[in-house]
C-alpha cells in the first residue's frame, strides 16, 4: 500500500473510531421516579479544625470568662490581676479584678489573643461586652484594638472608654468601629484610674452577624452555608458527641440557656492528633443547641441533632466496658433524647418547651429526625441502641429514629451494623466513607442492590481522599461528583447525603478535605463545595431513568469513566442531567430526552479544569469555580437530542424545559 492510501486509511479509521466513541445516553422524561428527598443534600456540622468557636461562632475573644484548665490561657496580664471563683455564675465562676498598679506610671490589664488573632474588618462595627461591677462603686476601663507588632507610631488603632457603676454585677456594652481590616488584632483591657473593677464574660462580637443575631454566626461563613441551599444540618458532631471520656461528650442541655453560664466542655479534638496538637482548644458552648436549631431554620434545613447512646468512643477504648454507661443505667441518656424532642418540639406549658420560648423562639422547631449514637458497632451499640429506639418509638412515634452502621463503608462490622438496624426498624442508616479515589471510581453502582423494604440510607459523613495527597484538590472533588450521580439514581433508598468534614480554620485544622477553608476576615469554597452546591442546587423533584446501552451510566465497562444520573424538576418542568466524565480524554455523548420533541435550548454549568492537584486558596478563592453556559438541542426523528463533547475531568450539568 503506497503512503498516500495508507494515510487515507488511516484518517478514515480515526474518524470512525472517533465516531464509534459518541456515547449516546437514553433519558425517559415521561415517566417521573422515585423521589428526590428534600434533606437529599445537606450539611455536617462538627466542632474539629476550630469550627465553632474560632469559626462559624462569632465571638472573637478566647476564654472569656476564664474557664480554661490554665484560666488565663489566652490572655497576657499586666499590673495588678487578680483571679476569683466567686462570680456570679453558678457554672462559671471566675472572673478577674483589675487593681491600681501601685503608681501613676504603671498599668493593669490584659490582652486577648482571640483565635489565631482578632479579625477585623475595616468600617465594621464590634460590639463589646461585659459583666462588671466597681467595688468601691465606679471604675473606668479603655477597650482597645491594637496591633501588637506594628511599626507604626501607636499599636491602638480603635479605642471606647467604658464606665461602671455600682457594686453589683450588670451587663455593660460598647461598641468599636474599625478604621481597617487587621486578621492578627488583639484585644486590650485598660484599668483607667484607680478605682478597682471587677470583669467576667468579656466578649467581642461583629455587630454584622447572620441575621444580625447579638449571640450570632459569623457572617460570611454562615452565608456560604446558606448559599449551598441545604435540605438537612446534622449537628453537633461526630466523634464530639461520644468524647474519649464520657465525661467530655456532647451534652446538649449545657449548651442552653444563658450563655453566660454555659459551662466550658474540652474538646475531644484538642489532643486526639499530636502531629497537629492545640492545647487551647474548648467549647464555650456558646454555639449550642438552639443556635443550631435556629441557624437550621435560617438557612432553610431541616435539624438534624445526634445524641449520645451511653458510649464513648471506640475507637478510644474498643472493648473496654468501663468505658461505656452500664446497660441498665441509661434512662438519664436516654431522657436527655426525649427532652431534647420537647425542647425542640414541645408547646410553651411544656418543660423543655416553655424554656426554648424563654430563649426567644415561642414557636417549635419542628423536628423531624434524631439520630442516636455516631460510629458506633457490635454488640456494645446494638443492646444500647434498642433502648433508646423503644422509648422514643412510644413517645414520639411520628420522630424518624437514624442508627450508625459504624465507621465502615463495607465489611463485617458494617454487615451487622445494617443487620442490627434493621432488626430495630430504625427509619435510617447513618453510612461513613472516607475513601480513596479508587473507591469513588468503582462505587458507581453502590445502591443498586441495597433491599428496598428495609431503613433508607443517611450517607452521613463522606469525602475522597487522595491516597498520598490528602487535600482539596480538583481531582478527587470530581471523583466525589462522579459518586454522587448514584445517590441521586437510588433517591428511593438513598434521603441525606453529608459531605464531611464542613469547615476548617487555616492555622486550626487537623483534619482534611474539608468543605470550607478560612482565616479571621477572609474564607474560600473548595471545588468540593461546589460539587454539593451543584446537586443540592439541581436536586429536582424525581428520578428519570438514564441509561447507556440499557446500563446505568456509572463507569462500567465500555463507558469510558463516564458518570450520569437525571432527575426532573416538576414545579418547573425542567429536566437536570448531571454528566461527569473522570477519563483523561474527551468524549462525546449524545443524550437523547425522549418525551421531549424539537430544537431547545440547554443552559449548562459546568465545572473543569486541566490541572488535578489545583484547589481553591484565600488568594485564588474563585480559581475553580462553575461556569455557565449554554448550548442547542437538535430535533430527532421522535426526540431532542444534546449532543455534545465533554472535556476530560469535567463535571457538567444540562437544564432543559419539558
Amino acid at each position: 500500500m503506497n503512503k498516500k492510501l495508507l494515510t487515507c486509511a488511516l484518517a478514515l479509521s480515526a474518524a470512525m473510531a472517533s465516531f464509534a466513541q459518541t456515547h449516546v445516553m437514553d433519558v425517559n422524561t415521561k415517566k417521573a421516579g422515585a423521589t428526590v428527598q428534600n434533606t437529599m443534600y445537606g450539611l455536617f456540622f462538627e466542632d474539629i479544625n476550630y469550627a465553632a468557636d474560632g469559626g462559624l461562632y462569632g465571638e472573637l475573644v478566647k476564654n472569656r470568662s476564664f474557664e480554661f484548665p490554665q484560666s488565663f490561657m489566652g490572655w497576657q496580664t499586666f499590673g495588678n490581676v487578680t483571679l476569683k471563683n466567686d462570680g456570679p455564675f453558678e457554672r462559671c465562676p471566675h472572673y478577674v479584678e483589675l487593681g491600681y498598679a501601685g503608681h501613676s506610671e504603671r498599668r493593669t490589664g490584659l490582652v486577648n489573643e482571640g483565635y489565631f488573632g482578632i479579625g477585623v474588618i475595616e468600617g465594621e462595627e464590634y460590639r463589646f461586652t461585659v459583666w462588671a461591677k466597681a467595688p468601691k462603686g465606679t471604675a473606668r476601663i479603655r477597650v482597645q484594638l491594637i496591633d501588637a507588632n506594628t511599626m507604626g507610631e501607636r499599636q491602638d488603632f480603635a479605642t471606647a472608654k467604658l464606665d461602671v457603676n455600682g457594686t453589683e454585677w450588670k451587663k455593660y456594652e460598647v461598641r468599636i468601629k474599625s478604621p481597617r481590616t487587621d486578621n492578627k488584632a488583639s484585644l486590650r483591657i485598660f484599668l483607667d484610674g484607680k478605682n478597682p473593677v471587677a470583669l467576667e464574660h468579656i466578649s467581642l462580637f461583629p455587630v454584622n452577624t447572620f441575621k444580625n443575631r447579638e449571640n450570632g454566626m459569623r457572617r460570611d461563613i454562615a452565608q456560604a452555608l446558606a448559599d449551598m441551599h441545604p435540605g438537612v444540618l446534622r449537628f453537633p458532631g461526630g466523634c464530639i458527641v461520644e468524647g474519649e471520656c464520657l465525661d467530655n461528650r456532647y451534652q446538649w442541655k449545657n449548651t442552653i440557656g444563658p450563655v453566660e453560664n454555659r459551662p466550658l466542655n474540652r474538646n475531644r479534638w484538642e489532643f486526639t492528633f499530636e502531629h497537629r496538637y492545640y492545647p487551647d482548644y474548648f467549647q464555650s458552648y456558646g454555639l449550642g443547641f438552639f443556635e443550631f436549631f435556629q441557624l437550621s431554620e435560617d438557612i432553610g434545613a431541616e435539624p438534624l441533632p445526634v445524641l449520645n447512646v451511653g458510649m464513648a468512643c471506640q475507637y478510644q477504648n474498643r472493648n473496654n466496658e468501663k468505658a461505656h454507661v452500664p446497660v441498665d443505667e441509661l434512662d438519664p441518656y436516654i431522657q436527655d433524647c426525649l427532652d431534647l424532642i420537647e425542647f425542640a418540639n414541645g408547646d410553651t406549658t411544656t418543660t423543655w418547651g416553655k424554656k426554648r420560648a424563654e430563649m426567644g423562639h415561642p414557636a417549635p422547631f419542628n423536628l423531624k429526625f434524631i439520630a442516636v449514637g455516631n460510629e458506633q458497632w457490635g454488640d456494645f451499640y446494638f443492646v444500647r441502641m434498642q433502648k433508646f429506639v423503644d422509648a422514643i418509638r412510644a413517645k414520639y412515634p411520628k420522630i424518624q429514629i437514624i442508627g450508625t452502621s459504624g465507621p465502615d463503608s463495607e465489611g463485617k462490622n458494617f454487615d451487622l451494623g445494617w443487620e442490627a438496624m434493621k432488626r430495630q426498624k430504625v427509619d435510617l442508616v447513618d453510612e461513613h466513607f472516607y475513601r480513596p479515589e479508587s473507591w469513588f471510581l468503582t462505587s458507581g453502582l453502590r445502591y443498586e442492590k441495597y433491599d428496598r423494604k428495609g431503613p433508607k440510607v443517611f450517607a452521613g459523613e463522606y469525602a475522597c481522599h487522595g491516597k498520598g495527597k490528602k487535600w482539596n484538590h480538583y481531582e478527587t472533588s470530581l471523583y466525589e461528583a462522579a459518586f454522587m450521580t448514584d445517590l441521586e439514581r437510588n433517591a428511593d433508598i438513598v434521603h441525606m447525603a453529608t459531605y464531611a468534614p464542613m469547615l476548617a480554620h487555616v492555622e486550626g485544622w487537623q483534619w482534611r478535605p474539608d468543605l470550607i477553608w478560612y482565616d479571621n476576615v477572609r474564607l474560600f469554597k473548595s471545588v468540593s463545595y461546589y460539587v454539593q452546591q451543584m446537586y443540592a442546587m439541581n436536586k429536582g423533584t424525581n428520578v428519570l431513568t438514564m441509561t447507556m446501552d440499557g446500563q446505568p451510566i456509572a463507569g462500567q465497562e465500555g463507558q469510558d469513566g463516564l458518570f450520569a444520573s437525571s432527575v426532573i424538576d416538576k414545579p418547573s418542568g425542567t429536566v437536570i442531567v448531571k454528566v461527569i466524565n473522570t477519563s483523561k480524554q474527551k468524549q462525546p455523548v449524545s443524550i437523547n430526552l425522549s418525551g421531549i420533541k424539537g430544537e431547545r435550548k440547554a443552559e449548562t454549568i459546568t465545572l473543569t479544569c486541566t490541572d488535578m492537584m489545583a484547589e481553591n486558596t484565600l488568594d485564588e478563592p474563585e480559581k475553580i469555580v462553575p461556569q455557565e453556559g449554554s448550548l442547542n438541542c437538535e430535533a430527532g426523528k421522535k426526540n431532542t437530542v444534546i449532543n455534545d463533547e465533554i472535556a476530560p475531568m469535567t463535571f457538567r450539568i444540562y437544564k432543559v424545559k419539558k
